[in-house]
Formats: C-alpha cells, structure tokens, sequence
C-alpha cells in the first residue's frame, strides 16, 4: 500500500525551535556504530569469498565498556583497558567449511581503531570480546529461499526526510570540520571524541561543543585555555564563513573552570572518553544520516551491525533517507518531504507492506500533480533496491 498526502505547511526550517545533535567520530557510540558495522561488511566479504553470497548476520549488539586512565597536564597512563563485546548472530559454516567469524571481528574492530583513533594502543589498551553464534534456522533460511528479492527477516518501519534545515547542516558541517585531517594537522592536541547540541530559537543558533584536549599536548592549564581560546576562534570562523541563513553562537567545553587546575578542564589521554569516562552502545549514536534531529519523527532500529541483504531496519533506515532526498531534488515546487516505509516479516523487501509519503508543496493546490511524480520515484527506489543492499555491503554507505 502506498499513501502520499500534503505535508505540514511549516517546514522544520521554519519552526520556532528546533534541536539537533551529532555525536562525533571518538564518541563511544559512534565508535560501536561504525565498528561493527565494519564487521558486518568483513563479513559479508567473507561469506561471498567462501561460498559465493552473503550469509545470515546480524552483529548489532555491541557495547564499549570504558576503561580508567590518569590523565594531567603532559600525559597520563591507562589503569585499565577499555573493553569491545561484539554479539548476537552471524553463520559460522558454509559448504563444511568453517568459517572464523569471531576472528574477523576482533581483526576487523583492531584495524578501524587503528585506521581512525591515532592515540590508542590497541594491543595493550583495548580489550575485544566476540559472542556470536548461528542464527535461528527460520531467519537462516531465507538466505537459501531465492527469489527476485530476499523476503524480509523482521517487521519494522523506518523514516527519512529532505531537505536538512540549515541548522542541520551547521551541526554537522562544524563536527565534520573539527575532525577533519586539516584542523587535526592545526590542532593536534585535540581529540576525536567531538559531540555537539544544537539549540535554533528563531534564527539564532546556540552551539554547545564538548571535545578533549590531549592532555599530552597541553603541559599546563595556562596552555589548556590558551588552545582553547584559539579553537574556539577557529570555530567561530568556519561558522562565519557558511551561508546559511542562521547566527551561531559557539559554546565550547562549558564545564571548564579556570583556578580548578586539571579538575577544570576536559584532558583526555587518547581523544575519546571511552578511555575512562563514558561508555558507548549500537543505536545510541546518529540516525543514518549522521544526526540526532529532535524535532523529527525518529526511527528506533539500531541500523549498524545489520545484514545488508534482509534486515529492513537497516535497508529501509537508509532508502527512506534516500529517496526523500531524490524526490526533493528532483520534483520542482516541494518544500519537504518524509517518507515512511513498514515491513513484514517474510514478505519480499522491495514489497513493503506500507509506504507513507507526506509532501509539503510550495503552493497546496500542487499536491494532486506532484503526487504521479512521487510515486514514480517511490517505485524507482523499491526497483533499485538490490543495489542499494549491494553499496551497504560494501561500507560505501556510511551510517553514523
């Protein structure tokens, strides 16, 4: 079934007050999220390597325990390891052939730490816990059923919209700006574990910006507040240099208390927290599209982890996302758009068993013309559908 109607005349843009949040690539829910989705790609490669086509996986249960550090202006040492439990299921046999699943995990997990946070010694200070077992025979078998499309392995629905609001896009443009190879090369000393909040009243933007420095780089408190000063400036800049219709106002690292020495300010050995001060969990973090957008209607699967061929909570995660931005892009005259997909279990996952669009038009009469087009589009995207899973396969979508 599929359902298009008109869409809230206010756009998100222009709602009196509007909350977004991103936590950063060093945010322990970020780390589990892109971790073991990274598994679930190793994976995928694995299985298509032994027997020529992805197995049943879902690696979607994982959790960053925090370790203990002692940290102070020029340095500190790690007391206890953090540790990485990755779990729930993934095939470990194909063809009699065994296939080594926690041991891709734990390889895969060491080789993003070390591709993405420079600071951490992964062999003496993480720890990784791999509990996977096979699946459950029903949710296997439909891996082996063929068919022009997989049939879906869970009922759940998932929600995307377009266009991002400029407050949007000034959350997560100034977090991509702060963990980008240039500001890190400007300013070592900061951390990756950067979270930002982003509260719109009007057209003004307040920013609330947490990101350690490393207390290696910064030998006094006089030297802390110094970079902070200049990071600060540099934020305020970038801000500044965007067109986007909003004032921003930066707030970085408020709980820093100058006179308080290493117990007023944020120092961090390694650059994310999950060195000792905050645990990190799947589908904690961003929705798909890399925010945590309050005022949105959200969806509550957990997409990382997720098989790329069945799972609709991590297909239709993305699709929605998807196809809500080729609709808005490619019909003339929409201001906004959601779009809302619902699965059945067993039934084939390019056939959902609801599809809700709303479409907010730039002059209301418009909708009964748009409304041909977006079906269109709809249908397009659920004809597509294979090549998608084949990019999710691949890691080449990025999902926090």
């Amino acid at each position: 079934m599929m359902v298009i109607e008109a869409g809230p005349a206010t756009t998100m843009a222009e709602a009196p007050v509007e909350i977004v949040e991103r936590k950063g690539l060093g945010h322990p829910d970020s780390i589990c999220d892109a971790v073991l989705d990274a598994v679930s790609v190793a994976l995928c490669g694995a299985y298509r390597e032994c027997c020529g086509a992805i197995l049943h996986h879902n690696v979607d249960k994982g959790l960053l325990a925090a370790g203990q550090v002692e940290v102070g202006f020029g340095g500190g040492r790690m007391l206890q390891p953090m540790e990485l439990f990755i779990g729930d299921r993934a095939a470990t046999r194909c063809n009699e052939r065994a296939i080594p699943v926690a041991e891709i995990a734990a390889a895969t997990a060491r080789d993003w730490f070390r591709q993405h946070l420079r600071r951490i010694e992964v062999d003496s200070q993480l720890r990784i816990r791999t509990v996977l077992a096979p699946g459950s025979t029903e949710l296997a078998d439909i891996f082996a059923r063929g068919g022009a499309a997989p049939a879906a392995n869970d009922t759940s629905a998932a929600v995307g919209y377009a266009p991002l609001t400029p407050t949007e896009k000034t959350v997560l443009g100034l977090e991509t700006f702060l963990n980008s190879a240039d500001f890190k090369a400007r300013f070592p000393d900061s951390g990756e574990d950067v979270k930002i909040m982003g509260v719109r009243h009007g057209r003004d933007v307040e920013l609330t910006v947490a990101m350690p420095l490393l207390a290696g780089l910064v030998p006094s408190e006089a030297d802390y507040f110094r970079r902070k000063k200049l990071m600060t400036r540099e934020m305020e800049h970038f801000l500044a240099g965007r067109r986007d219709p909003v004032h921003c106002r930066v707030h970085f690292n408020t709980l820093d208390r100058l006179g308080r020495g290493v117990a007023g300010t944020y120092l961090s050995l390694l650059g994310t927290s999950a060195e000792g001060g905050d645990s990190g969990q799947v589908g904690r973090g961003n929705r798909v599209n890399g925010l945590i957008a309050l005022n949105r209607p959200q969806g509550t699967e957990a997409a990382a982890g997720k098989n790329p061929v069945s799972h609709v909570g991590k297909i239709y995660s993305v699709l929605a996302h998807e196809v809500a931005q080729t609709i808005y892009g490619e019909i003339a005259g929409i201001r906004e758009v959601y779009v809302w997909l619902v699965s059945r279990i067993g039934q084939p996952i390019d056939r959902p068993a609801m599809i809700y669009a709303q479409v907010t038009p730039e002059k209301p009469a418009d909708l009964s013309l748009l409304r041909p087009q977006v079906r269109g589009l709809l249908d397009e995207a659920l004809a597509g559908i294979g090549e998608l899973c084949e990019r999710l396969a691949r890691g080449a979508i990025p999902l926090c």
